[in-house]
């Protein structure tokens, strides 16, 4: 059935019940899981350059570190259930395009996704990630919520 099942997570209760959905799913498909996380790169304008700089510098730390938190979390739970997993962050503005993409660059077979996650306002103004990866996908998509 399943082989190689893409997992895009952002932290989120969803998308983290998405990764434990996945990683039963590997179990019984004896499937490979990556885990993805996609970062919004820094925008501002700003009128003093040395600040925006240092913000910059910050954010980018900051949202490597979360990336690398939340991709250690899921990593960790298949570890324990004995799942191949690997992972990697990417800075984007648009993750359903990351996710689209990463899918087909790393052969994957199918998406499991949380149904919505960390966006606030920008899920109203926007539209849901997840729904434009279910739009754009060549690959089946697993919507857990």
């Amino acid at each position: 059935m399943f082989k190689h099942l893409l997992v895009p997570t952002d932290g989120s209760e969803p998308s983290l019940r998405a990764a434990k959905m996945a990683i039963e799913l590997a179990q019984t498909c004896r499937a490979r899981i990556h885990v993805l996380h996609v970062v919004p790169p820094f925008h501002t304008v700003s009128y003093m350059a040395e600040m925006l700089a240092a913000t910059e510098l910050t954010y980018t730390q900051e949202s490597i570190a979360r990336a690398e938190r939340y991709l250690g979390e899921v990593r960790d739970l298949a570890a324990r259930a004995g799942i191949a997993c690997d992972s990697h962050y990417a800075l984007d503005d648009h993750p359903h395009k990351v996710i689209v993409q990463t899918a087909a660059d790393k052969h994957c077979d199918l998406i499991v996704m949380g149904s919505h996650g960390r966006h606030g306002l920008n899920l109203l103004l926007l539209g849901s990630e997840t729904h434009k990866v279910l739009l754009q996908s060549t690959v089946p998509v697993l919507v857990c919520h």
